[in-house]
Formats: C-alpha cells, structure tokens, sequence
C-alpha cells in the first residue's frame, strides 16, 4: 500500500485526470502512475500538443 503523503494531489492517486467535457488523459503532474515522491519532478518529460480547445493530443 502506498503511503498517503506520496499520492499525487492532482489525480487523487488515479493517475488520470479529465478535462471539462469529461475526457479522460493521464496525469501531467504524476506522469500517470498516482504517486509523486518527494524530489521528483513534476513538470513532464517532454513537452505534449494540445488542439484548439486546450486537450492534449496523443
């Protein structure tokens, strides 16, 4: 079990997030996995495209 200080605030431990319309992405925060360990970055790996309504593409 995953210590409760270590999940990601962002998803809630999901590791997904969803926009306004309800469409469902991974996490940018946690990197999709629900747990951010101290010292880890939270910015994402690479960049990511979003269209014209500010979704990101994959």
């Amino acid at each position: 079990m995953v210590d409760r200080n270590h999940i990601c605030k962002a998803c809630d431990g999901t590791g997904l997030l969803a926009d306004d319309e309800n469409w469902q992405y991974s996490c940018t925060v946690c990197g999709g996995d629900g747990i951010l360990l101290p010292g880890e970055s939270t910015e994402p790996a690479a960049k990511f495209s979003v269209d014209e309504n500010n979704r990101t593409l994959e």
